[in-house]
């Protein structure tokens, strides 16, 4: 019985553990080289639909959202949203898909300009908004869908108090698809996107002829326009400051970018020149934005005219579904129920997209990091991380769309504005003065986008804030977990290094841990003569010196090059570089352990001064400590205190 438990629980951790980062094999990624082709994909156009149930699923809430920002000049604040998306954030985009083409968007274009500390916790902030995006999209997605649910005619009043209850069961119901596949994914949103165009193409041709018929709606509408605002600059005015509130239409550029590894591009491509990868990525950026603009036009113009505002206010029964409101008014319950159907599909799966980014992003970078666990780079325990923390935000605001609806624009406002400010410096590093400028006035635009919005609605920042706080926290804590793991991914020895290597590996290998200071005679001779005192050590012994330099102590996994060279026709040194200096020791140790077959020593003299202080030296800056926490992440590596290498202090 024991037997049959621990195989299924074997079992399910190769599930789970299944597939790592690179979501569109299914399997552990391999290192790419410049020859070798990129993954077998899909068409561009079946994955926009993936960024589509995202971007084309706003039209949900898009149409009710502008009529209570703008009132009756939503039609008008749509055309300058519609402006804004073709000549601001379409080129941006385009341009990082062309920068980033492998899904890190403008995080990894922006990441590469600052290092260090600051550069972490800069990526870290910009996790945290994408978080704060993707996240929200599952949530706020799932809850305009059981919005539609609950409030169809047929189905009212048996589910109007269990809101919170079937977006949970839909967030969950999402949550099963990527556990069972992604390319699952892709399939399901392709059939998706297109019924829920072809139905809302149908609500838009009614709509218009509605409008055509009764003549008298476009009349009454103008008239009640320019009552209100008096004249046609008055109105573009008002549009302008109104159009951050219909920030939601720009949601799909960032997950349109996330989703690039998953097109197919050229036979030809590799993952260092995808260049149709790029291309195809284009085409979907473009095409989705064009499909889009016609339909946010079209809906907030006929939206406007034909239903009565008080139905858009809460409690009316265009609140959060207004096209659904003309279906079942001007097209019968029965096609209604069928979009309101599609609607909550797609509604539900929009989240797809915002998954798809999430599992990108994350474990590019925080496993990377140190600041995520190991099982952080696969694709299902995941999932259900994000999966229960979509459980939490439904339930912290109760399946509410509006109140959702701050944190959202935030998030996506402040990705295109971090996208936007790439492409800038990028254009500028490559001495394109007029892209740069025209990119500077677009990341003008989409700041004073953000400013305004977060003006307005405040809570936007808080809550990203508190995404930020908590990946920072959980990052920085698992950092500190993670602190003594033996974290070099591969150890290369030049000819020299391994010849002195060998050489003492015929006696008994002794390294001595050295701190370079001027290097000269006098420093190795006194080193070696303070090692022998120290451990009583015989003359006859010889030694190997091992230096190492810090890079950038930030830094978690990374090779390690080692260098050999004979100083002052004696002393022969071998010189590393590495983000920390324990890691590189107990790397060089096992290497030289398991190259040889015998069991290294190396010396160490005491660190001065406080413990504590050293080893925050150590976790901040790759040094201090190095002693003990050289014989620490020897101990994790390699529990065998028979085949450990042996570590001297004295």
């Amino acid at each position: 019985m024991a037997t049959t438990d621990n195989t299924r629980t074997s079992g399910l951790r190769a599930w789970m553990l299944e597939g790592l980062s690179d979501m569109g094999k299914g399997r552990p990624a391999a290192p790419k080289t410049e020859q070798e082709p990129a993954h077998r994909g899909q068409p561009w156009y079946r994955v926009m639909c993936l960024t589509g149930v995202d971007y084309f699923s706003t039209l949900g809430y898009q149409p009710g959202i502008a009529a209570l920002a703008a009132g009756l000049l939503s039609p008008v604040a749509t055309i300058v949203l519609v402006i804004v998306t073709l000549a601001g954030a379409l080129p941006v985009y385009r341009r990082v898909a062309e920068e980033s083409p492998h899904g890190e968007g403008s995080i990894a274009m922006l990441s590469r300009l600052l290092s260090f500390w600051k550069g972490k916790l800069f990526v870290l902030t910009l996790l945290g908004f994408a978080a704060t995006d993707f996240l929200i999209t599952i949530t706020l997605s799932a809850a305009d869908a059981s919005t539609h649910l609950v409030e169809n005619p047929h189905l009212e009043s048996g589910l109007h108090d269990k809101q919170v209850l079937i977006t949970m069961i839909l967030i969950a119901l999402l949550g099963a698809v990527f556990l069972k596949g992604f390319l699952e994914a892709i399939g399901v949103a392709f059939a998706l996107v297109g019924v829920y165009l072809a139905l809302n193409a149908v609500v838009v041709v009614t709509g218009l002829w509605q409008v055509i018929t009764q003549s008298h709606v476009v009349t009454d509408w103008s008239a009640a326009l320019t009552t209100e605002h008096g004249n046609v600059f008055a109105m573009i005015g008002v549009a302008l400051l109104v159009f951050p509130k219909l920030a939601l239409g720009l949601s799909g550029f960032e997950t349109g970018v996330a989703v690039m590894p998953h097109v197919k591009g050229d036979p030809g491509d590799t993952e260092a020149k995808p260049t149709g990868r790029i291309r195809d990525a284009k085409k979907l950026l473009t095409t989705a934005a064009l499909i889009m603009s016609v339909f946010l036009i079209c809906t907030s113009f006929i939206t406007t005219v034909l239903i009565p505002h008080k139905e858009f206010e809460s409690g009316g029964k265009a609140n959060g579904r207004a096209l659904a409101y003309l279906a079942h008014e001007y097209l019968g319950n029965t096609f209604g129920t069928v979009y309101d159907v599609s609607t909550i599909a797609i509604l539900w799966f929009a989240g797809a997209s915002a998954m798809a980014g999430l599992l990108n992003l994350m474990p590019r970078y925080l496993p990377k990091y140190g600041m995520a666990p190991h099982w952080a780079r696969a694709v299902r325990p995941m999932v259900i991380v994000f999966t229960l923390v979509a459980f939490l935000v439904t339930w912290i605001f109760d399946a509410d769309v509006d109140a959702q609806g701050g944190a959202y624009a935030t998030g996506v406002l402040v990705l295109i504005c971090s996208a936007a400010i790439a492409v800038t410096i990028a254009a500028r590093k490559a001495r394109q003065r007029r892209w740069a400028i025209a990119f500077g006035i677009i990341s003008a635009v989409f700041l004073y986008t953000t400013v305004l919005n977060v003006i307005e609605r405040p809570d936007g920042v808080k809550i990203g804030a508190c995404f930020i706080a908590g990946i920072i926290l959980i990052s920085l804590l698992s950092r500190l977990g993670r602190a003594f793991e033996l974290r070099v991914t591969h150890v290369e020895l030049d000819d020299m290094a391994e010849r002195f290597i060998r050489d003492v590996s015929h006696r008994t290998p002794r390294f001595i841990a050295n701190e370079p200071d001027n290097r000269d005679v006098a420093e190795y001779r006194d080193k070696i003569d303070q090692i022998r005192t120290d451990n009583e050590l015989p003359t006859t012994d010889d030694f190997v010196f091992v230096e190492v330099t810090v890079t950038d102590p930030s830094e978690f996994e990374a090779g390690l090059t080692v260098r050999g060279e004979v100083l002052h026709d004696r002393y022969r040194v071998l010189t590393l570089e590495s983000s920390s200096v324990p890691n590189a020791l107990a790397a060089l140790l096992l290497h030289s352990r398991d190259l040889t077959g015998t069991r290294p020593h190396i010396y160490f003299e005491w660190t001065e001064g406080n413990p504590f202080a050293n080893f925050l030296r150590f976790f901040l800056l790759g040094q201090g400590e190095v002693a003990p926490v050289t014989r620490e992440v020897l101990r994790e590596a390699e529990p065998d205190r028979e085949r450990r290498p042996r570590v001297h202090v004295g």
